[in-house]
């Protein structure tokens, strides 16, 4: 069986790699709470396809380089594109002509 977990794309800066950060819950043996931890995988993604903010099921596969051990298997949803701010100047334009 292969080894499948769930991830949201951290990083996609590297060629034919992004970085996903996995979320799980984990059981105190003590106090019997759940509590948080993340960890992030380097996973081959061959077409550059996968952007940042993207949710993906990555795989396990051989080792393809020193820290890769992941392949980026499907797309659950697409991130949102953050688009730059554009601020107005026309303010501006109107108080220089009223001087």
């Amino acid at each position: 069986m292969i080894r499948k977990l769930q991830g949201k794309v951290v990083s996609d800066k590297m060629d034919k790699t992004v970085v996903v950060l996995v979320t799980s819950l984990k059981k105190d043996s003590k106090y019997k709470k759940y509590y948080r931890t993340t960890k992030k995988f380097k996973a081959h993604d061959e077409n550059n396809q996968y952007h940042t903010g993207d949710e993906v099921v990555i795989s396990a596969v051989r080792p393809l380089s020193k820290d890769k051990r992941w392949r980026v298997s499907s797309l659950i949803s697409a991130g949102k594109i953050d688009t730059p701010v554009i601020e107005d100047d026309s303010e501006e334009v109107n108080s220089e002509e009223n001087k």
